[in-house]
């Protein structure tokens, strides 16, 4: 690594960071476990140890990596939190305080070493399939800055994974996109990118995954889909998500089926990583019911396909797909039914 963090042109290239994907997840899960990879952690046991639902009615955002993330004691958010409820993962949201110099920020995460996840739009960036086509609202770690050259280093996991330079002025132009409108992407466009960054830490190594602590995580889980409370969270919240949809959709709410994409990414992803989890660590201990419930979590990560991509047909004629809509979310709160109890089972053995 080279660096002069005194100097008007300035030079720091990092590592490569590793890069860390999965069918199911979006560029969200992809930059995070990229950083807690580097952080010395396993991505999934970090990524994929909590399980919930929650649904924020007015949150939803037009962005591929859209994630509730509930107030905090501070009245703010902590994504990192959100993402990682059992591990001390945290991140927030900044943008450049000078606008004279973007850079200055970024300059001094990169000199201590400390790579960024940035927000970008897909339509400026060369190595994206959408680049000079669609515009997208995307996250890419940044970890490299040449002014000399003109180039900034990326890391981006997500098909078709890309990792090098591209040029300042290209980058400049995504970092700080309006990411208008566009009617070939009606999820992750018309979002503003404002050159808006995440600084995350993993502030402690995590322990060692042993089945007491895993167990301790699981019955978390269970409390959560199983306790109401004032939020949209657990079984019943999901009821009343799944409620309010349908009667988006029956009374021809576009904006309903716009919010379902995003959103439900969310969710899926968060389903996909806990049931691998669990499965894996079923296998490796020998535990049958804890991979049974893992197969249960990710079969609730499989239903939400179902209910995302009926929806995202169903953008012109909402009521046209009210049925399937509801067919959907009845086969969906089955999966999470079935996995909550199977969760249940296998936290008591633990």
């Amino acid at each position: 690594m080279t660096s002069d963090v005194t100097a008007r042109t300035y030079m720091t290239v990092g590592p490569e960071p590793q890069w860390w994907y999965r069918d199911l997840i979006s560029c969200l899960q992809a930059t995070f476990g990229t950083l807690v990879a580097r952080a010395g952690a396993d991505p999934l046991e970090v990524l994929g140890a909590g399980w919930r639902f929650l649904h924020l009615p007015g949150d939803v955002r037009s962005e591929e990596f859209y994630y509730p993330c509930p107030p905090d004691a501070s009245g703010g958010t902590d994504l990192g939190a959100a993402l990682a409820p059992h591990h001390a993962l945290h991140a927030r949201w900044w943008q450049p305080a000078d606008e004279d110099d973007v850079w200055r920020e970024l300059r001094g995460s990169l000199a201590a070493d400390r790579p960024v996840i940035a927000a970008v739009d897909n339509f400026h960036l060369p190595f994206r399939p959408a680049y000079g086509d669609v515009h997208a609202a995307h996250l890419v770690v940044v970890y490299g800055l040449d002014e000399v050259r003109g180039l900034v280093y990326v890391s981006d996991a997500m098909p078709p994974a890309f990792r090098g330079a591209v040029p300042i002025e290209a980058f400049l132009r995504s970092w700080g996109s309006a990411n208008p409108t566009d009617v070939q992407d009606a999820f992750f466009s018309d979002s503003r990118i404002g050159r808006r960054c995440l600084d995350v830490r993993l502030d402690a190594t995590p322990p060692p995954l042993t089945p007491e602590l895993l167990g301790g995580f699981l019955r978390t889980d269970v409390e959560g889909f199983t306790t109401a409370g004032p939020a949209r969270t657990g079984l019943a919240g999901f009821d009343a998500f799944a409620a309010e949809l349908l009667d988006r959709c029956r009374a021809g709410d576009a904006g309903a089926l716009r919010e379902l994409y995003p959103f439900g990414w969310g969710m899926q992803a968060q389903a996909s990583l806990h049931g691998e989890l669990l499965r894996g660590r079923g296998r490796d201990w020998g535990d049958p019911a804890l991979a049974g419930a893992g197969r249960a979590v990710e079969a609730v990560a499989h239903a939400w396909t179902g209910l995302r991509i009926t929806g995202a047909h169903g953008l012109d004629d909402p009521r046209a797909v009210a049925a399937d809509i509801a067919h959907h979310t009845t086969v969906l709160r089955g999966a999470y039914a079935r996995a909550v109890d199977a969760v249940g089972a296998a936290a008591a053995r633990l």
